[in-house]
Order: C-alpha cells, then sequence, then structure tokens
C-alpha cells in the first residue's frame, strides 16, 4: 500500500464528506454551490451518496467543495508553537570506563 501524503482526501469516504459539508454549510447552501439536484429537491444524504458514486463530475465538484470550505478553513487556523522534540544526550554526565 503507498502513502498518500500529498491527497487530502486520503482516507475520507464519500458519506463523511457529505456529513461535514451538511453540518458546516448545509444543503441549501451546497445547492448553491453546486447545482445538482440530489442537494436541491429533497435532499438527503442517502440520494445524495447514490447519485455522486455513479457520477464521477458530480463527485469531483463536491470533493472541490469540500477542500475550499472544510479543509482550507481548518488549514487556516492559528498554528500553536509547539516545541521540537530533542533526544537527551546520555553519552554526558555518564562515567567513562576508559580512565
Amino acid at each position: 500500500m503507498t502513502k498518500q501524503q500529498n491527497n487530502p482526501l486520503h482516507g475520507l469516504t464519500l458519506q463523511t464528506i457529505l456529513e461535514t459539508l451538511e453540518k458546516q454549510l448545509g444543503f441549501e447552501k451546497m445547492g448553491q454551490e453546486v447545482k445538482i439536484n440530489c442537494f436541491t429537491k429533497d435532499p438527503s444524504i442517502k440520494s445524495s451518496l447514490k447519485f455522486l458514486r455513479k457520477t464521477p463530475w458530480a463527485r469531483e465538484k463536491v470533493e472541490q467543495l469540500y477542500l475550499t470550505t472544510v479543509h482550507n478553513s481548518s488549514n487556516d487556523a492559528p498554528e500553536q508553537s509547539i516545541e521540537k522534540f530533542v533526544w537527551p544526550d546520555l553519552t554526558k554526565n555518564t562515567p567513562n570506563n576508559d580512565s
């Protein structure tokens, strides 16, 4: 199995993407951004999943919407200052057996 370090969608299911977008934007806003009927006419996660799994162009647009809204907003959060861990030097302060 190869790692996909540069793929921000790696490990995310379509259902997770839809549920996250629905919580953050709601179906109305999703329908404005991506003009597909599964978001505008009687929307549900189940019907959206069924349509998007069969329609690659629509799935691609939804994934782009996720990347531009959810993923980018999490990257805009201020980074906390985290000190880099440095292993202690165990060779110092130990008795030298050679002397």
